[in-house]
């Protein structure tokens, strides 16, 4: 049996994400956690397969420019990593034809090899072909969110978002500050790039080592948005409605100076451990961690026994347009209905939380969606629903909107994200 190679898992990897229709971070970190591929090859496997992912429709364009007649699933599957590797990774042609061949099976070596070299003689010529044709298929996005994005942004910001997300993304790190100061990580971690403005975050390569001590957290500046409105204060009771991983909760308690309550919710038990971990390697003293649906008409007694709540952050679960380049096959998963199934539970989330907030109280609603229907309309939802809340809107306008802020990868060159700030009024 052949030993494992960079390419021999990316291609597993590749062929599970299409039967199975795992998500693809799984697919991978599976796929790398049963190999034992080195630190280089390790990258080189993830390049492949994040890569292919990425490009999907414009190398099965180029696939059918060079067979014309029905390709076999698995036979595809191998061209889309030869392809990807001779036309934009750039790897050395002979290693590309040769290793890719390597990966079919005996009776369709000869039709591989034939195509990849073909491919190596008319590169210029597909290239070309490839230019001419609609955004959707040079970048391989959907028509449909080509089309959205085009009625919401314009056709240069389309472009360069659908540029963005076939970039592969900077590791971002936020400085766990109670724990080590500024100066002090950027001379332990020697890779560290500080971030103009944003003081608190670094571009950090290699985070394993940073991540173990607990002296940091991977997470791109944008998250960092819906914290920064919510504007926790010590010795407050402060709820974190869909906490997990828990990256955000993590900075609400460093705002909060480790002092106060911080109650942080998530729906599934596999997520709350992940909470958990990552709180207690943080350092995070103030949490108590509770298994919430906030979509089931069932309330924990104990989240019941903290309120009235000072404030509270709904970081609420989204289609993740913001976050394309970061996951990267949300693209292939999302359908046009999914941006209206979303907001309906995302306003069901929030209208179950509002109870919670005392009077006068904060809520800060955020998303990694670029979507109107996820963000601005989520917010008019909730003012439009109120009346059909009697308990809630007694003694008039229950909501007040302070401020909204977001980050759009084309313009402010991090993830996307959406945060409004709310005060209940009395």
């Amino acid at each position: 049996m052949p030993q494992p190679s960079a390419r021999r898992v990316a291609l597993a990897a590749l062929r599970t994400w299409r039967t199975k229709k795992q998500f693809a971070d799984a697919t991978i970190a599976d796929g790398l956690a049963k190999s034992q591929l080195q630190s280089a090859d390790r990258a080189f496997a993830l390049e492949l397969f994040y890569g292919t992912l990425r490009n999907l429709t414009l190398l099965d364009f180029w696939v059918t420019n060079l067979r014309r007649g029905r390709v076999d699933v698995d036979l595809r599957d191998i061209l889309r990593l030869g392809l990807y590797q001779l036309f934009i990774a750039k790897t050395p042609e002979h290693a590309a034809v040769y290793e890719t061949v390597e990966l079919a099976p005996k009776r369709q070596r000869a039709i591989t090899n034939a195509l990849l070299r073909s491919a190596l003689r008319n590169g210029k010529e597909l290239r070309a072909k490839a230019k001419s044709q609609p955004l959707d298929l040079r970048t391989s996005h959907p028509k449909f969110l080509i089309q959205r994005w085009e009625n919401a942004f314009g056709k240069k910001a389309t472009q360069s978002l659908c540029d963005w997300n076939n970039a592969p993304p900077p590791i971002y790190a936020r400085i766990n500050q109670p724990k080590i100061d500024r100066l002090t990580f950027l001379e332990r971690y020697r890779t560290a790039r500080s971030l103009p403005i944003i003081f608190n975050f670094v571009e950090l390569p290699s985070p394993a080592n940073a991540l173990e001590a607990g002296d940091c957290y991977v997470q791109d500046p944008s998250t960092a948005i819906a914290c920064e409105l919510l504007q926790p204060q010590p010795d407050e009771k402060v709820l974190d409605a869909c906490a997990a991983p828990g990256g955000k909760t993590s900075y609400l308690a460093e705002l909060m100076g480790n002092r106060g309550l911080l109650v942080a919710c998530d729906r599934e038990a596999v997520r709350l451990r992940l909470l958990h971990e990552n709180l207690t390697r943080l350092g995070v003293k103030i949490a108590t961690i509770i298994r919430q649906d906030w979509t089931k008409p069932a309330l924990a007694s104990e989240i019941r026994s903290h309120a009235p709540f000072d404030r509270i952050l709904v970081d609420a679960p989204c289609t993740n347009t913001g976050v394309m380049r970061r996951r990267v096959d949300v693209r292939w998963r999302l359908k046009p209905a999914d941006f209206v199934r979303m907001q309906r539970r995302q306003t069901t989330i929030v209208r179950s939380v509002l109870p919670l907030l005392k009077a006068g109280g904060i809520l800060v609603y955020s998303t990694c969606s670029l979507e109107s229907e996820e963000n601005e309309d989520v917010v008019q939802a909730l003012f439009r629903g109120m009346s059909a809340h009697r308990s809630l809107a007694e003694g008039g306008s229950l909501l007040q909107l302070e401020e909204e802020r977001r980050s759009l990868p084309f313009t402010d060159h991090f993830d996307g994200a959406f945060a409004a700030r709310l005060r209940r009024i009395s």
